[in-house]
């Protein structure tokens, strides 16, 4: 069944759709106002169409309420499948720049046969807009500023970028009197990868007073709404970051719907409407249209409690995917979830005598601080020239430095020595067996040759799997988030081959890469594969992204038991000699 979300976005499109077509501003107005009507009703959306109930709210008609009925039941429109056949695919999204409505879209298209935005860029440029009647140059320059502004602000941004913007706007808010319970909530909460926008969450009994102090902060590009209960704003940073004002009764149900996912939140309804209860953003309560006896609904003051009425026990954030988390908390064996404190120390971190910025003892000294029983120094191997990579005689060198260095430490603190070590294009390592097998352990990765096809590079990246002297397996998708799209590879082959040679996964914690992908975890962790969560930390500063494999790790259902650098040092110690053992 599709949702109150989609069907305001279904509205919002038939409606531009008419307006192309030159329909009466009437029946266009009309699916507009069906589309705000639904933005503001919090009662049950698909339990009220299932009732044939729609019709009752204000603003939308017999007519429309048909076709939503249509819509959310089976899971498409007749209607709107006809009328957008008239036009290209891509026509809507021209609605998406300031200044562009149904007439100049329908100009735009007819007399220049504008149907993308890459389109209206060219058009903007070449001067075709601008002699176009109803336009001109201004117009075209305009329409160039928004094309950018697009182009900046509606881009997604890294996890860590999100966090710094978060937590500048949660400080904002420290120690307000106003303030009675406050947090971040959707994808951000979520921990996923990359970030569309920010939410914020407040519990207050002074709405008005909290939106004014949330609009006072200085990051802020411009408003883009404000409402009694809510504000949404651009930052300069070009994101957009919107406030959510509630009672703090209401605080458990909108936490737990503005931290989504959707489909998560569609399932819970689902399970509230089982018990004859009724679940939105601010409460639950007796379904009026049930026909049946709701059970009693408990005291409900924090999610979990909300959860547990539910028959579910406590989700975390980051497991609300709709990613079978619904059905492992109806059984109650929901994973432990690995936390930051479980974390004993960590390999992939490079040197100044790669491409890091601090030497090795600044790196030791850094990660003592942040309490860590070891840390594994792996600078790039030679093939990485780029990166200042280390040949036999440098690598050999630097071995011994750690080994003395080592010396200086107590028990409770090791270095272990280990490398980077390239794949080369045909599976091969960059360093010989008997220069590996004089390291604590090994990381092998791939840095060159991406383009291969799937089945080589696949073959390539378990042939280096396949060698004892591979500890674990770096970055193995090679992607760059925002940036590089990972290279062709059979992930589900490389998770196999990992568990057939006793070979570590990597979790690089880097926020650019955050790989091996959460969506691949939870089957690497059935098949017995070891994780390593790893900052391939190029300076002392890098060591804190720790933090966000942390929170990619609780995403793909890790436990403590599944990350092998949760284990005390003597521990350590042994498992990564255990493959090398084993062979």
């Amino acid at each position: 069944m599709k949702t109150k979300e989609e069907t305001i976005q279904l509205l919002e499109a038939l409606a531009r759709l008419l307006e192309l077509k030159g329909e009466n501003p009437f029946k266009i107005r009309a699916y507009t106002n069906a589309a705000r009507a639904l933005e503001t009703f919090s009662g049950n959306f698909q339990a009220t169409v299932a009732q044939d109930k729609l019709g009752e709210l204000n603003g939308i008609g017999d007519a429309i309420t048909k076709k939503i009925s249509e819509y959310v039941q089976t899971g498409s429109l007749e209607y709107f499948e006809k009328l957008q056949a008239e036009f290209p695919g891509t026509i809507l999204e021209l609605f998406e720049i300031t200044g562009l409505g149904g007439k100049k879209v329908k100009a735009l298209y007819e007399k220049l046969g504008v149907k993308t935005i890459a389109e209206l860029e060219i058009a903007s440029k070449d001067g075709r807009i601008a002699e176009l009647p109803g336009f001109g140059a201004r117009t075209a320059a305009n329409l160039l500023q928004a094309i950018e502004r697009r182009r900046k602000h509606s881009g997604r941004f890294l996890l860590s970028e999100a966090k710094i913007w978060s937590d500048e706007f949660l400080g904002h808010f420290e120690g307000h009197p106003d303030v009675s319970q406050i947090s971040s909530g959707g994808s951000f909460r979520r921990g996923r990868e990359t970030i569309g926008d920010l939410d914020f969450l407040i519990a207050t009994r002074d709405p008005q007073r909290i939106i004014e102090h949330f609009l006072s902060h200085g990051a802020i590009d411009r408003v883009l709404a404000r409402g009694e209960t809510k504000a949404s704003v651009l930052l300069n940073h070009g994101i957009q970051a919107d406030l959510r004002v509630v009672a703090s009764l209401e605080f458990p149900f909108a936490l737990c719907y503005f931290t989504g996912s959707k489909e998560h939140n569609v399932t819970l309804r689902g399970r509230a409407l089982q018990n004859g209860w009724t679940l939105n953003e601010y409460r639950l309560a007796p379904d009026p249209g049930s026909k049946r006896v709701p059970e009693p609904i408990p005291e409900i003051q924090t999610e979990a409690d909300l959860y547990h009425a539910l028959n579910l026990t406590y989700i975390p954030p980051e497991l609300r995917e709709n990613y079978g988390e619904i059905e492992a908390a109806e059984r109650g064996d929901l994973p432990k979830l690995v936390e930051l404190q479980n974390l004993r120390g960590t390999f992939h971190n490079h040197t100044n005598e790669s491409d890091g910025q601090n030497t090795v003892r600044e790196m030791a000294d850094a990660a003592q601080e942040l309490g860590l029983e070891y840390l594994g120094i792996a600078d790039h191997s030679k093939s990485s020239f780029q990166a200042h990579g280390l040949d036999e005689e440098r690598l050999l060198k630097q071995v011994e430095q750690i080994r003395e260095l080592n010396k200086e430490f107590d028990e409770g603190f090791r270095i272990f020595c280990g490398v980077e070590c390239d794949i080369l294009k045909d599976g091969s390592l960059d360093f010989a067996d008997e220069i590996l097998a004089r390291l604590d352990y090994v990381v092998a990765s791939v840095h060159a040759s991406f383009t291969i096809p799937e089945k080589e590079m696949t073959k390539r990246i378990i042939r280096a799997m396949e060698n004892r002297y591979v500890t674990m397996l770096g970055h193995p998708s090679g992607r760059l988030l925002l940036s590089r799209e990972p290279y062709q590879v059979d992930l589900a082959e490389i998770i196999k081959a990992a568990a057939q040679t006793g070979t570590i996964i990597e979790l690089n914690a880097s926020p650019r890469r955050l790989d091996l992908d959460w969506r691949f975890w939870k089957a690497a962790r059935e098949q017995g594969v070891r994780c390593a969560i790893n900052p391939d930390a190029h300076s002392v500063r890098g060591l804190q992204d720790l933090w966000f494999g942390i929170q990619t790790a609780r995403k793909g259902w890790l436990t403590r038991h599944d990350v092998v650098n949760c284990l005390a040092l003597n521990e350590v110690k042994i498992i990564l000699k255990q493959k090398i053992d084993s062979q």
